[in-house]
């Protein structure tokens, strides 16, 4: 019995213990949801926890160093020191840029739901303070059930227009919006690879290239840059620009055929022009609406016989009242596409501009063409090598009479007028043209490429560019007081061609 009693006691005793034990037990947590891959897409793509929606993450650190050119490796052919040929000119620059890219996609029942956004992170020599730097979205757009809504790459470029063997953009190729424009298409898909794109376009700024009415002041070669001009920060807001608003958007089509062996591509876009009052307000009148338009054909192959990877793309394009189809990406960046180089004592220069005009007259409008190839050659995985050239031309017509007549032998734009009267033409009256011939402008280039990919996702490359301007006057073009910046006043040049060389290096770290 004494040991009956015993355990029962003993038994009794810990049963409190052991109820306080299983309460102190932890409660079992819940299952972490753990990101998952998600292969429907391509490498890097995850679920986003909790969503049947992709998300991939990306971006990049780009590293630019530019020899004898300015930003985007563009030629010295803009004016201020570098156009002017002063020895006060930079002989290098360069560029730091941090790249953050989104991209999701859901599936739905009317296909994939994408949004897609590029930002960027820039500092540029000469352009920002020394702590500064400016944010940048390139492209920000939504895609659903065939439409395409915000700023993505313009429907006239072909597919390859992001892929082009080069550093940067300061080479004439085409049409080339790297930087996308604001947009709403549609694209219907036929199968095979074939499809076709309707879209209206925001022209501005990227489409305008400028308007100029004669009996305004316009920069004249060798004078400063005027601020602000760059492109981007309005519609071309260089001096003598007479665009009006923005009334309709531009209609861009497109037909393309993506096979396995390359792809063709045929673009057409049509272009309003819309200038500004003949005189300083509205009861002077205006010009009537004018109408450009665009088309290009583009064709690309893929893996040549010279080597797994190679690649030839070539695209030509014709332009009417619509200079930027032609003249596109980021080289105008002193406004209206205004080219001008001091070199050996002679002086070349042109505009790029939709059209002129003068008070009582219609918009004349510009005409031109270009042609690009681009071949890229791997010597080996890691080892590449790419050639490429361009030539573009623009003629005016029956402007270049108006354009003449505003370069008047007084130094004065527009002839007779108030001479010093405002800064604005003080600034502009950079010199006196004592010539014969036209405004019609050709511009060509060839360049070439060597890229190094020692591991994955790292590129070391470097590329050497000629230029050529090549202008249609005779005579000289003489300097006067308060004109081209940092030339002696009363300098004469020859007006004649000028030849360019400019190169670049590059680091490209993506992820």
């Amino acid at each position: 019995m004494k040991f009956k009693t015993i355990v029962l006691v003993s038994t009794a005793a810990l049963l409190p213990c052991s109820m306080a034990s299983a309460a102190d037990l932890p409660v079992k947590a819940k299952a972490v949801e753990y990101v998952k891959v998600c292969s429907l897409y391509g490498a890097g793509f995850y679920y986003i926890p909790g969503t049947d929606t992709c998300i991939k993450i990306g971006g990049a650190i780009r590293l630019d160093v530019g020899v004898y050119s300015a930003n985007y490796d563009a030629p010295y052919w803009q004016g201020g020191a570098n156009g002017n040929n002063l020895w006060t000119k930079d002989y290098f620059w360069s560029r730091e840029r941090v790249n953050v890219t989104t991209d999701t996609r859901t599936a739905t029942e009317y296909g994939v739901l994408r949004t897609y956004a590029n930002m960027q992170f820039d500092f540029s020599q000469n352009r920002e303070s020394i702590a500064g730097g400016f944010v940048e979205m390139d492209f920000a757009f939504i895609q659903f059930a065939g439409f395409t809504f915000g700023k993505a790459v313009s429907q006239f470029d072909p597919q390859w227009a992001l892929s082009k063997p080069w550093i940067s953009s300061g080479f004439n190729g085409g049409s080339n919006n790297a930087t996308g424009i604001p947009q709403i298409s549609y694209t219907a898909n036929f199968g095979n690879g074939v499809s076709a794109t309707i879209s209206l376009e925001n022209a501005s700024a990227y489409r305008n290239a400028g308007l100029w009415n004669t009996a305004t002041y316009i920069v004249g070669p060798g004078a400063s840059s005027f601020v602000p001009n760059f492109y981007g920060s309005a519609s071309n807001t260089f001096l003598g620009n007479s665009y009006g608003g923005n009334h309709i958007p531009d209609v861009v089509g497109n037909i393309r055929l993506d096979q396995a062996w390359g792809s063709l591509h045929f673009g057409a876009a049509m272009h309003q022009i819309t200038s500004g009052f003949y005189g300083s307000n509205e009861s002077t009148g205006h010009p009537d609406e004018s109408y450009g338009f665009a088309v290009t054909g583009a064709v690309e192959f893929k893996d040549l016989p010279t080597g797994a990877g190679d690649s030839l793309k070539v695209e030509a394009s014709y332009a009417q009242g619509a200079a930027k189809y032609l003249f596109g990406g980021t080289t105008d960046t002193a406004g209206g596409g205004r080219y001008a180089a001091f070199r050996d004592g002679g002086l070349g220069f042109g505009y790029v501009l939709d059209g002129v005009y003068a008070p009582g007259t219609g918009i004349i409008q510009s005409k031109g063409w270009e042609v690009s190839a681009f071949y890229e050659h791997y010597w080996s995985p890691a080892w590449r090598t790419s050639i490429f050239g361009n030539y573009s031309h623009i003629e005016y017509g029956d402007g270049n009479a108006l354009m003449m007549a505003a370069f008047s032998n007084d130094g004065t734009f527009p002839a007779g007028g108030p001479g010093t009267n405002s800064s604005s033409a003080a600034a502009a009256r950079a010199g006196v043209l004592n010539a014969s011939g036209n405004f019609d402008l050709n511009l060509a280039q060839i360049g070439t490429r060597t890229a190094w990919t020692p591991v994955k996702n790292l590129t070391i490359s470097a590329q050497f560019t000629y230029s050529r301007l090549d202008q249609n006057f005779s005579g000289t073009y003489q300097t006067i007081g308060t004109g081209a910046a940092g030339k002696p006043s009363g300098s004469v040049y020859e007006l004649k061609d000028q030849n360019l060389y400019n190169g670049a290096v590059q680091i490209l770290r993506s992820f």
